[in-house]
């Protein structure tokens, strides 16, 4: 049995590598497809334009805007002189914000008063103007520490101290780029399994197969031993890409890790082989991996958490593997999760592919003919 089954998988890999241009799909987009995730995909802020309307002219005042000088996100592009100047430097988008400061900011710090300060945000991107608001207010607290180190007065009754976890510099790379393994590992996977019965199929192969000694269970795993190995080289390669080239640690064990891969992979060629076995043409499959593809990354938390989507929704994630691989890689990744604390997600992905190839074992038997 398994030397037929090797000679059906040999015969994949031949079918697969032989065409180059098949050979360019499966190894180059996912690296550029990397390349482009890990450096565009992210929340950081490099770049806040701002304007300053100071109507204080004491020291102190220059003092806080010179602090916003020295943060690297932020670059000012105008110096305002007049109120109504500033509705039309956000219309324009020149700035991204503007700084207010108050006629007597100076004199109300120097006198142990409050100084109000205003700060005008374009709030038509909620997300970049949320990320602006926090770097503000991050340097604020920095010039108010400064500032009461140097001059004495009473520190604020209660302060919010932030601590983040597993990462320091809430470097968002982190947390996306261990999110891209999975999700590149899903693409190619998905693609080379879906496309492998169908392609048979369209190429007049299908009934040749059907008369070998090959049962059809036989041929199925044939079928999934080339997308098992192309998905382990995929996702090792990228994992050597997130580790050594964008530096995202890898706190956790290997085992672990790869414990997860495996057991995707099997869920993913499973589900991929399902919808292989339904597909007539090669188009078919196609297009029925990217009607599953879509939804799956949507659904499997990569962008959005899980936790703000509609209760109906995350009724449904609980079908799709990847929701439960980017909990081992984030956590394997970023916290260096132990084997036993990972259990649930382990279950979870061999269940959905033990039930995926049982589906698919049947599906091909019943259209063999």
């Amino acid at each position: 049995m398994w030397r037929r089954i090797f000679a059906l998988a040999i015969k994949e890999f031949l079918t697969l590598l032989k065409d180059k241009r098949s050979r360019v799909v499966i190894f180059v987009p996912p690296l550029i497809q990397l390349m482009v995730f890990g450096y565009a995909a992210t929340f950081d802020l490099k770049h806040v334009p701002f304007a300053v309307f100071n109507e204080d002219r004491g020291t102190v005042s220059r003092e806080l805007v010179a602090a916003f000088h020295g943060a690297p996100s932020f670059e000012e592009v105008a110096r305002l002189r007049q109120d109504h100047e500033i509705a039309p430097m956000i219309d324009s988008q020149q700035a991204l914000m503007v700084i207010r400061i108050g006629p007597r900011f100076s004199a109300d710090l120097l006198s142990g008063r409050s100084a109000p300060l205003q700060v005008i945000v374009d709030g038509r991107n909620s997300n970049t103007a949320q990320l602006v608001v926090n770097y503000a207010q991050a340097i604020v607290k920095g010039f108010n520490s400064d500032w009461i180190a140097s001059h004495g007065g009473r520190p604020p009754a209660a302060v919010i101290e932030t601590r983040a976890w597993f990462n320091p510099n809430l470097e968002s790379r982190w947390f996306f780029v261990p999110g891209i393994v999975g999700l590149l590992t899903l693409l190619v996977t998905m693609l080379v399994t879906a496309l492998s019965v169908a392609r048979e199929r369209e190429q007049g192969t299908f009934d040749q197969l059907l008369v070998t000694p090959l049962r059809p269970g036989e041929i199925l795993l044939g079928k999934a031993l080339p997308s098992f190995v192309i998905g382990m080289g995929e996702a090792t390669a990228i994992i050597l890409v997130a580790v050594f080239w964008f530096h995202v640690p890898l706190l956790g064990k290997l085992l672990t890790l790869y414990t997860g891969v495996v057991l995707f992979l099997l869920s993913a060629i499973g589900l991929g082989l399902m919808i292989s076995s339904l597909a007539v043409t090669q188009q078919q499959g196609l297009l029925g991996a990217f009607f599953f593809l879509v939804p799956a990354i949507i659904l499997s938390g990569f962008a959005t958490p899980i936790e703000n989507m509609p209760s109906l929704v995350q009724h449904l994630t609980l079908l799709n593997p990847m929701r439960y691989f980017l909990v081992i890689l984030r956590g394997v990744f970023l916290e260096g999760t132990p084997f036993e604390l990972l259990l649930e997600p382990f279950v979870a992905m061999a269940a959905i592919g033990a039930v995926a190839l049982a589906a698919a074992t049947w599906l091909f038997r019943n259209r063999m003919y």
